[in-house]
């Protein structure tokens, strides 16, 4: 498991030795440098009670909300009975000798996981992510690299689907999202543009309709030189938020498309010839032919046979493929 330079409370006079619990992946529990077995953590019902406490670290959940997540709408007449028996199995591996004195312990009517006592994964992650918040681009950008090496996989990978863990994952994932997002705004303030262009295609893998990771997208584009393929990702831009939002790009991402349509159409390149000739015919658009200079208008010409020499040699293999009968 991977620990966190982030310090967990002191657990001082606390007894007994801490548990280090992953739940990033599959849960794994281990009690000092001893790593307890499938058998130990018991049955499925038994392990996901464990679970649930987990996920709600340093937070009592009582007897009635543990038999509803785990039982729902089928929980037979024994529910708290047998609830109370898993803990009770529980508790003699988790923290043997030590009765009700070790990390799971009673409170008013429910059970609680002692934060003091154990060392979470998932916790470790979001106090980096909620430190990176608040941080400078370079403190963040490290702190976020180290978050998101902990959350390498997806929450409790090995737990069949149900309600209570879809909720959690689905909180877990918009978390991840948010740290590959802002360590990718890190990079491109601390000029890791190759670094938070990678980051930022990532997070519009699985989430195409992230703002802020199309700001990034492109403007790492145009900062690394790449300046066609910035071109290409705003017209994707436009197109997916436009179909899907009814909106514009960010003006950020408007005002990169801008600069670099100019310097596409400064470069020596075919396209930039183009762009250079399409920009120059919208520039005069809407002037009558009386308002504009014989130099101007020699201008125009020579940009529409750019144009149309461009036009014309693209469609040459269209033109070359013989129709079907």
């Amino acid at each position: 498991m991977y620990v966190t330079d982030i310090n967990v409370r002191s657990a001082a006079g606390a007894s007994g030795a801490r548990l280090s619990a992953q739940v990033i992946g599959p849960l794994v529990v281990r009690r000092g440098s001893r790593t307890l077995t499938s058998r130990e953590l018991g049955g499925p019902r038994q392990r996901q009670i464990l679970e649930i406490l987990l996920l709600h670290l340093g937070t009592p959940v009582s007897k009635s909300r543990l038999v509803d997540l785990i039982w729902g709408a089928h929980a037979p007449a024994a529910a708290l009975a047998n609830l109370e028996s898993y803990v009770s199995v529980l508790r003699r591996h988790l923290q043997p000798g030590e009765g009700r004195s070790g990390p799971l312990k009673t409170t008013n009517g429910g059970y609680v996981m002692d934060d003091s006592m154990v060392d979470l994964d998932l916790s470790g992650f979001d106090r980096l992510l909620d430190a990176a918040r608040h941080s400078s681009a370079q403190e963040a950008y490290s702190m976020l690299r180290r978050a998101l090496e902990v959350a390498s996989a997806p929450l409790l990978e090995n737990e069949l689907g149900c309600e209570w863990i879809e909720s959690q994952r689905s909180a877990y994932a918009a978390r991840v999202v948010e740290a590959r997002v802002l360590v990718a705004e890190a990079g491109l303030e601390l000029g890791r543009y190759q670094e938070s262009v990678v980051q930022a295609r990532n997070v519009l893998t699985d989430d195409p309709l992230n703002e802020r990771a199309w700001t990034v997208l492109v403007l790492g584009l145009e900062q690394s030189g790449r300046h066609v393929e910035g071109l290409q990702e705003y017209d994707r831009c436009r197109r997916t938020l436009g179909e899907e939002l009814g909106c514009a790009p960010a003006p950020a991402v408007q005002a990169a498309y801008e600069r670099l349509l100019r310097a596409t159409a400064g470069s020596e390149t075919e396209l930039g010839q183009v762009l250079s000739a399409l920009l120059l015919l919208h520039g005069h658009a809407g002037a009558s032919a009386g308002r504009l200079d014989a130099r101007v208008l020699q201008s125009q010409h020579r940009a529409a046979a750019v144009i149309q020499q461009f036009v014309e040699r693209i469609m040459e293999p269209a033109v070359l493929v013989p129709m079907a009968s």
